[in-house]
């Protein structure tokens, strides 16, 4: 019985990291596509082509008995969700990604969960008592995470041979100057500030649509639909970039629609019913670790100083989100624990009342 409940408990830390995994090989995979010239306004529509055809099937069979009525304010809600992220999200990351590097980006995006805490703690998603150390806690860790981002992006330092894996590839690929590097986190943040938005709103939409799988299916159809709109527009007259092969191309395409689409949004539903928005968010410099070690590995990228250091300021920062966050959470169980205790001895006392009461007029 322990040992299930205590699975129970890790059950969200176990799915967040997978997610994260997944994460980080969509960004090692995107960006040698994007190296090789594929469209970013491509990847992201074949992307979600890919995760419709493959969580659509599954949304249609499983939610058939439990999928409520679509309201024309639930129908609004998910398209502005496939907007937010499948394409204004994506794309600006992507477009990011091509002005510095696939760990650069990844670094920069552990900004998302201190966007996600501000924006969850103004509209009332999440609890902040300035005197509660817990709250102290998030909010020293969310203004860390924004020193690091403005570390990486602003501060270079001397190069470092990352994991020696320098002298096995012979190359250095990071030829990234400091405007780049400013006008990719400009992107990247922009990009995060729009995901941190579909976090929120999705948290809200999933209290009256409380249909993980075909939430994500109706997202990815809709980003499809939209990305397909806004690739028309910027592609026009060059009708060579939609062409697909058995390539890089193909395989970030379809590994980032069913892997970081279709099951991402799934999964961080999932959680953030119980969990919580910032929760599912804290967890991204997991997938920064990843992504620095494969495309050391892979894309043979050079890594700094400068960004070492500012990765680490994110990491401790998210640290203290993640502690507070934590903290949040017992106290919430408690609270409800002692609520369920009071609430049963009100009912137990109503009882007896009543039995009482009974009992004096069999008397009488």
């Amino acid at each position: 019985m322990e040992s299930s409940m205590s699975f129970k408990r890790m059950k969200p830390f176990i799915a967040v990291i997978f997610m994260q995994i997944g994460l980080a090989g969509m960004d090692i995979l995107s960006k040698a596509a994007l190296n090789r010239g594929m469209s970013n306004y491509v990847l992201v529509v074949y992307r979600h082509i890919f995760a419709t055809l493959v969580i659509a099937p599954f949304a249609l069979l499983l939610d058939r008995k439990v999928r409520p009525k679509m309201t024309s304010s639930i129908f609004i809600k998910i398209l502005l969700l496939a907007l937010l992220e499948p394409v204004i999200d994506q794309n600006l990351y992507f477009l990011g990604m091509k002005y510095t590097t696939a760990t650069f980006a990844a670094a920069i995006v552990n900004i998302l969960p201190a966007i996600t805490f501000v924006l969850a703690w103004i509209i009332g998603l999440e609890k902040v008592k300035m005197t509660s150390l817990h709250s102290q806690a998030k909010i020293a860790g969310t203004v860390a995470t924004v020193a690091g981002a403005m570390v990486m992006t602003l501060v270079k330092g001397v190069p470092v041979d990352l994991f020696g894996m320098k002298g096995k590839t012979g190359q250095v690929t990071d030829g990234v100057n400091l405007h780049s590097s400013i006008k990719g986190a400009l992107l990247i943040t922009v990009g995060c500030f729009s995901w941190a938005c579909f976090m929120i709103l999705q948290a809200i939409t999933l209290k009256t649509y409380p249909v993980e799988l075909s939430l994500t299916a109706w997202i990815c159809l809709f980003g499809t639909i939209e990305g397909t709109i806004v690739a028309l527009v910027m592609e026009r007259g060059n009708s060579s970039v939609w062409a697909l092969h058995w390539d890089t191309k193909l395989v970030a395409a379809v590994y980032s629609g069913v892997v970081c689409s279709g099951f991402a949004y799934y999964i961080q539903g999932v959680i953030m019913k119980d969990r919580g928005p910032v929760f599912v968010t804290a967890f991204n410099p997991l997938a920064m670790v990843i992504v620095a070690f494969m495309s050391s590995i892979i894309l043979a990228e050079q890594m700094y100083l400068g960004r070492i250091i500012g990765a680490i300021i994110i990491v401790g920062g998210l640290y203290f989100v993640v502690w507070g966050k934590s903290k949040d959470y017992e106290s919430e169980r408690v609270d409800n624990d002692e609520e369920i205790i009071e609430s049963k001895q009100r009912k137990d006392n109503l009882e007896e009342q009543v039995t009482q009461s009974m009992h004096s007029i069999e008397m009488a």
